[in-house]
């Protein structure tokens, strides 16, 4: 149980000299983005995911064999302005020579752009998304969410991937010590899945109980201040934190 709470402690308040920095605790606010801007693309989108991409091949399956409230082109919409966004991210990451601080600070920022035009888009549609914004929404998300899942492959700070979940549960299993496995890390583990939760659950109580908005402005709010505090962390200057978590991903 300590070392459970040690994995949780480590992850959210990572110390001076841990091997990722301050990249831990960025990633999981970055996965409750994630569960909040898929509550929003579910329950105000009709029946589509803009960041879990596995989700959008199930339900365009779904349609093709008639099933009801799912669309192939919102689907479609989605997997295209995603892997658009990890064109986009990859672009940035195999042109320029950024370490791993500065890397996830220029990406956040133009994740944040994306979204804030998601916000504006549900601004303007008022009081229910009709089908002239919709994809518009589907396509700032898409990208944003895109550009968030190239860059959590590339920093690899091992089960925060900001997304998909299903390998860091099975992890949690596999691994148990109890079962003869190196150590489960489901400190670490059960902290993403809990944020991914938080997001989706915030994210789907302010869509019925105040207004479809908030889930995107709150999301954009939170890549922001991924964005900010990343880069002044990346900062040489800053004493916070040192230097070793700040290396050129592998493969640059």
């Amino acid at each position: 149980m300590s070392t459970f709470f040690s994995d949780v402690k480590d992850t959210l308040l990572p110390k001076k000299d841990a091997k990722d920095g301050p990249l831990p605790p960025m990633l999981v606010t970055m996965t409750l983005v994630t569960g909040l801007v898929d509550s929003f693309s579910y329950l105000v989108l009709g029946h589509v995911f803009v960041a879990n991409m596995t989700g959008n091949i199930v339900f365009i399956a779904f349609a093709l064999a008639g099933a009801k409230s799912f669309s192939i082109p919102s689907s479609l919409i989605a997997l295209g302005s995603f892997i658009a966004g990890t064109l986009g991210a990859g672009r940035i990451v195999n042109r320029l020579n950024l370490n791993r601080g500065r890397l996830l600070s220029s990406i956040a920022g133009i994740q944040a752009i994306f979204l804030a035009a998601g916000f504006i888009l549900s601004l303007i549609s008022r009081s229910s998304v009709s089908s002239y914004y919709e994809y518009g929404l589907i396509i700032a998300l898409g990208v944003s969410m895109g550009m968030q899942n190239s860059v959590a492959r590339k920093l690899a700070v091992p089960d925060l991937t900001t997304t998909v979940l299903t390998l860091t549960i099975t992890g949690v299993g596999e691994d148990a010590r109890f079962i003869g496995g190196s150590g489960s890390r489901a400190g670490r583990r059960l902290t993403a899945v809990f944020a991914m939760f938080f997001g989706a659950l915030l994210g789907t109580l302010l869509i019925l109980y105040s207004s479809f908005v908030f889930p995107i402005l709150i999301a954009f709010s939170l890549v922001s201040v991924v964005a900010l505090l990343t880069g002044v962390f990346s900062n040489q200057k800053s004493t916070r934190f040192r230097s070793k978590w700040m290396e050129t991903p592998a493969g640059k």
